[in-house]
């Protein structure tokens, strides 16, 4: 069910737990069950039901703030989402209650250090669009650089050949990286548009060719943009928007 893209893999087992899941017209409420690929799977609708409540929420996460769980003293950024936080502008049309934030997890990372459109969800097919192996949703940051002790104008001071590295050729962990587009914005800002996410990876990319990373924001995921949502707020994602 979660590689027809039907759900993900939790869903999938509570559906069946649920008996909302039949194979050729049969209930399977047996989870680990073995269907073979000729066998026709229907869901019931309660559980398109239960997907269609599911929420998808968008925040600005300011520096400070970790994606997932809370680590060295700091705090998670799920901890920013409550009313007070809300952005007023919201045009999604959902009012907030205490079950949304049940099994709403981050769907990527971006480091502490870091800023800009973080997607939290408790859909599972979200989640794997955007982050399962074979996503295709381009990913668009902001990245402030230095080199060395050129702060202004540094587009003027790394050689081409460099910033042609940035865009293919790069190595991390003995595993080529997939070609990026990585254009000046102006004289001390890139703007990367990325298909992958490893580990603070614009980061270390920047390094590799001698730069500095000052400043990093996520301002785009595929066809949702972070916009005029301010620094600690968020809102839903709307049901005529997609990745």
């Amino acid at each position: 069910m979660s590689e027809l893209g039907l759900c993900s893999r939790r869903e999938a087992d509570e559906w069946i737990e649920k008996g909302w899941v039949l194979v050729d017209g049969e209930v399977i409420d047996t989870l680990g069950s073995r269907i073979r690929p000729t066998q026709n799977i229907e869901i019931l609708p309660a559980a398109q039901s239960a997907q269609s409540q599911l929420v998808t929420i968008l925040l600005h996460k300011p520096v400070g703030y970790v994606s997932g769980q809370a680590e060295d003293g700091y705090e998670p950024a799920v901890t920013l989402i409550n009313p007070a936080n809300h952005w007023d502008e919201d045009r999604s049309g959902l009012r907030f209650v205490p079950s949304h934030l049940r099994t709403l997890a981050p769907a990527g990372r971006l480091d502490i250090d870091s800023t800009g459109l973080l997607v939290l969800t408790q859909d599972g097919r979200i989640a794997k669009q955007l982050i399962g192996g074979h996503s295709e949703v381009d990913k668009e940051y902001l990245v402030r650089v230095r080199l060395g002790e050129h702060t202004v104008d540094v587009d003027q001071h790394l050689p081409a050949e460099k910033l042609a590295l940035l865009r293919h050729g790069l190595e991390l962990d003995d595993v080529p990286l997939k070609t990026a587009q990585v254009s000046w914005q102006n004289g001390e800002q890139l703007r990367f548009v990325l298909r992958e996410g490893k580990k603070r990876q614009i980061r270390r990319m920047c390094e590799m060719v001698g730069l500095e990373v000052v400043g990093l924001k996520r301002i785009r995921m595929g066809g949702v943009a972070l916009g005029a949502l301010p620094p600690g707020q968020w809102r839903y994602l709307g049901p005529n928007e997609t990745f």
